[in-house]
């Protein structure tokens, strides 16, 4: 069954219908009800972080709220459009808030300038969805485990070099609709022969479908058990970004930090160690991962934020309006090739 909105403010002003007067075309008005009721948190305001925002104020979700506690600096605001280039200095999420709200002033921009490590669980119970970027591994698993005793959607993404990913858990039953050409039945007439008796498909008519779905937690899709035979035989068509991504989180989590450009060589010899140590844990070869990768981890670039950042955007958008299949469960962009993948781990 697909959820109402049951709240005093649902109703679509004029101005409102006339603002999104397109995407309404596009997804409906309920859709859009139901992200004009919706309130997210945004955590991580670098370039994916920015992409993010400017697509939820842009689609017209209730509330939006930007978490960051760390300061700008040159470097983080180079796939930084929100933030203004005379902010070094200032909070990173405070510096995104003006510009973030002239974007569209019916939504609710807030700043938020707190680390969300020292956030009490309650606060996250506030939101419809939860977004975290440059999180640790730690951090989104906990996130994730929260929201989902309350049914809050969460999504996690991230940005290094020329490879960005995104991942998201709907819950174990996510409800949505979909639009399919409407099936026509065939004539039963006995002078219209047998090929008329089939079912056609009507291009020009089309019905909504009612589905639902089932997603895996952060902490079952990071944990696959690649000793299992059913994971072996997968490892041929599984993304070589999805252990790149185990090896910037243990990055991450080990240094407190990303690979810098300015410490290059250093951070390159302790990737291709990390990457050694949790393959080796796995149970996996080290040449899944070939040294090559350390060459285009680093930093956050502009057009990789734009894919990432419009395809985590999109999800969000999907997953509050309950429109349309959400990607189940990861999303890869290798900016080397140009293309992304989806791909489903964790328990089924």
């Amino acid at each position: 069954m697909i959820d109402t909105i049951e709240k005093e403010d649902n109703i679509i002003s004029e101005e409102e219908a006339a603002q999104y007067d397109r995407q309404i075309r596009l997804w409906g008005l309920d859709a859009q009800k139901r992200l004009r009721g919706s309130r997210v948190l945004l955590v991580g305001l670098r370039g994916l972080g920015a992409e993010v925002a400017k697509n939820l104020i842009l689609a017209g979700v209730k509330g939006l709220t930007l978490l960051d506690h760390e300061q700008v600096t040159e470097e983080s605001r180079r796939a930084q459009f929100l933030i203004p280039v005379d902010a070094d200095g200032q909070n990173q999420a405070q510096a995104s808030l003006e510009r973030a709200q002239l974007l569209n002033p019916m939504v609710e921009v807030k700043a938020d300038t707190d680390a969300v490590e020292s956030k009490p669980d309650d606060f996250f119970f506030q939101f419809d969805a939860v977004c975290l970027t440059r999180c640790s591994k730690d951090l989104m698993v906990r996130v994730d485990q929260l929201c989902a005793s309350r049914n809050i959607k969460v999504f996690c993404g991230d940005v290094y070099g020329y490879h960005g990913y995104m991942f998201s858990d709907l819950g174990q039953e996510h409800h949505y609709v979909e639009e399919k050409p409407k099936v026509v039945k065939g004539s039963n007439e006995a002078n219209d022969g047998p090929e008329a008796k089939k079912p056609k498909v009507d291009p020009n008519e089309t019905t909504m479908v009612k589905k639902t779905i089932s997603f895996s937690s952060l902490k079952e899709a990071l944990e696959v058990d690649w000793t299992n035979e059913k994971a072996k035989s997968s490892l041929k068509r599984t993304p070589t970004d999805y252990f790149l991504l185990q090896v910037l989180l243990k990055f991450r989590t080990d240094k407190g930090r990303d690979p810098q450009p300015d410490s290059f060589a250093e951070d390159s010899q302790l990737l291709l160690q990390i990457r050694d140590d949790v393959l080796e844990t796995m149970g996996l070869s080290s040449e899944l991962l070939p040294n090559t990768f350390v060459s285009y981890c680093f930093s956050e670039m502009a057009p990789v934020c734009a894919v990432v950042g419009g395809v985590l955007g999109q999800e969000i958008v999907k997953a509050l309006s309950q429109r349309d299949a959400p990607h189940r469960n990861f999303f890869f962009f290798d900016g080397l090739k140009g293309s992304g993948v989806v791909d489903y781990f964790g328990s089924k």
